[in-house]
């Protein structure tokens, strides 16, 4: 059986409900979904989608670096927005986090997100040995 260890930090938002920030089984650590909360007052900040993505993206880099990586160790990314004429707007945001070769990825039109947000990413990320 694989042994799992629990990745938290301070750095990134604390869970707002029964989960983990992210999971590591293995080399592979499945990161929670991450909203644009600012870890530091637990609130949603940016009112704005760029600054809203931001945020989320920052969190997600956040957990990726408490778990012994960064954003180049994704090979996922699972992307929800409220509103799909944001996809644009969501590649240009993700493109400063990650360079190519690009994660695999899927961005999702949702109906709502927890906090009334508009941007919810989570991914996988694969460690070196």
């Amino acid at each position: 059986m694989t042994e799992k260890t629990i990745i938290a930090t301070t750095s990134a938002p604390a869970a707002i409900g029964p989960y983990s920030q992210a999971v590591r089984a293995g080399n592979t650590v499945y990161c929670s979904g991450q909203i644009p909360l600012n870890p530091n007052t637990m609130k949603v900040e940016a009112t704005d989608f760029a600054g809203q993505a931001e945020q989320v993206f920052k969190n997600l880099q956040a957990v990726a670096v408490a778990a012994g990586g960064s954003c180049r160790d994704f090979v996922k990314l699972n992307i929800y927005l409220t509103d799909l004429s944001n996809f644009a707007a969501v590649n240009e945001v993700m493109k400063l986090y990650f360079s190519e070769p690009f994660p695999a990825r899927a961005a999702v039109g949702v109906a709502s997100l927890p906090l009334g947000v508009m941007v919810e990413v989570e991914g996988v990320l694969v460690l070196a040995s």
